[in-house]
């Protein structure tokens, strides 16, 4: 092992590539340090969501993790982006929202002078060659009568499209790198050839890299699954959209010597370690706005729940309420999560102002500082609830304080919080639907060619 280069994997698709990566975060992660691999990319298409999981386990597992993006534009250039520092990520994640917004649910649509503005703190790996795997937009009539190694961009003697990478040269000299993938689909002699004289024509280095879709070779049978329910017909049907062979997956060092040069392979490393950025880095950034002249987040906070204790017992605090509000002030000020609790006040005490039903619940019932600041309505000393429940040092992250408002007048509070921050600063949390067991089995019996009988059946006795 010792003998054998090292390597970083710049282009990888999890299952949150929804249809088209077969594998979870974790396994990639864990299949990754378990070859020896100097470092992942975790790359999904105009996507960041896999990331966190893909953080979390890397963290275990000692792993360095890169966060990017794949990424095709409206016209037709593709290329993976990874971020290099902190301000990347914000320009890529502003690049994902951008291309989100333009575009139906599922899809996405960026033009190059979208990418020309975001993506000045990132790297770029050229992709020449546009897959079989194409995006989930694209249906099978597009492709229907034309086998994969009949397209121009899978003959050995195709050339790539030398405008798109002499583009991406002149707006971001210095950091692209045209992605070799060679996957022994009997094109790969020929498709290095051709990409070496690119490279040496542009002036552009070469990296290795695998288009990986899966962590293991044994869930080819998973992603033709995939494919079949993203094209919407059965696995018969599939033909030359499933992928020519199980080499999309994380490989072994000893396999990716013997399929790249050495120095494609130490280029992995030349562009992991210009990647700095980790997850850690992200801290919450509360408003400013809210705490008046003259006054700290902690003096302000301290203000309102004084206030709130006399409006809460207006003939004196019970017997050792005084003790947890201080004990709350005191942890809250320690892990300096004043900010919140004046936020959520904020959006509170307007709703309140207006006449508008809320009422806060779940483990924020568990403090007084809440009670006080009228967030929540009974007192957690009546239940003598505690409140590392709800907040503590061990845990190290924000508490959950979830507010109900009643359904008629939500739209106000949410435009009250809008013209109060601004919609570059406020916006609707986003949700990953995910598939559940009787969703699953329904998609894979109509891969499988069942009739909607024999999937109900299947449903009804399944054992989950």
């Amino acid at each position: 092992m010792k003998d054998l280069p090292a390597y970083a994997e710049l282009h990888c698709l999890t299952n949150f590539t929804f249809l088209r990566g077969a594998s979870h975060p974790e396994e990639l992660v864990d299949r990754a340090r378990g070859l020896g691999y100097a470092a992942l990319a975790i790359t999904d298409e105009c996507s960041v969501a896999g990331v966190v999981r893909a953080h979390m386990e890397a963290k275990k597992q000692d792993l360095k993790l890169l966060i990017g993006a794949e990424f095709r534009l409206t016209d037709g250039l593709r290329f993976v982006a990874l971020a290099t520092n902190r301000q990347g990520y914000g320009r890529l994640c502003s690049l994902i929202t951008r291309g989100r917004r333009a575009a139906p649910k599922g899809e996405y649509a960026l033009t190059r002078a979208d990418v020309e503005s975001c993506l000045d703190q990132c790297l770029l790996l050229w992709l020449p060659d546009a897959r079989s795997d194409v995006r989930s937009d694209v249906r099978l009539d597009v492709w229907s009568d034309v086998r994969p190694e009949a397209r121009a961009d899978a003959r050995p003697d195709a050339q790539p499209d030398l405008e798109a990478a002499a583009w991406l040269q002149e707006r971001f000299r210095g950091n692209v790198w045209i992605a070799v993938e060679l996957t022994r689909d009997g094109a790969d002699r020929a498709r290095l050839d051709r990409l070496q004289r690119v490279g040496r024509k542009l002036g552009l280095p070469l990296v290795a890299s695998g288009d990986v879709h899966m962590h293991v070779r044994e869930r080819r049978r998973l992603q033709d699954a995939l494919t079949a329910i993203r094209l919407n017909v059965t696995l018969a049907e599939v033909g030359w959209h499933a992928q020519s062979n199980g080499e999309r997956h994380l490989r072994e060092r000893a396999r990716l010597a013997r399929l790249y040069p050495r120095e494609l392979l130490a280029e992995t490393l030349a562009v992991a370690e210009r990647c700095t950025f980790s997850l850690d880095e992200l801290r919450y950034e509360y408003p400013r706005e809210l705490v008046p002249a003259g006054e700290t987040p902690a003096t302000y906070l301290r203000k309102l729940v004084e206030q709130g204790m006399r409006m809460r017992w207006p003939q004196g605090a019970p017997p050792g309420a005084g003790d947890t509000i201080e004990h709350e002030l005191d942890l809250i000020a320690d892990l300096r999560y004043e900010p919140y609790f004046l936020t959520v006040y904020d959006i509170v005490a307007h709703a309140r102002s207006l006449g508008i039903l809320c009422q806060g619940r779940g483990s924020a019932a568990n403090s007084l500082v809440c009670y006080c600041l009228g967030v929540t309505s009974v007192g957690p000393d009546r239940a003598s609830l505690l409140i590392e429940r709800f907040i503590s040092r061990e845990r190290n992250e924000p508490p959950d304080i979830d507010i109900d408002f009643e359904h008629e007048r939500r739209e106000e509070v949410l435009q009250y919080v809008y013209g109060k921050y601004g919609r570059e600063r406020a916006a609707l949390a986003a949700t990953v639907i995910m598939y559940r067991h009787r969703s699953a089995l329904r998609d894979l019996g109509m891969a499988f060619g069942l009739d909607p009988m024999q999937i109900r059946q299947l449903s009804r006795v399944a054992q989950w």
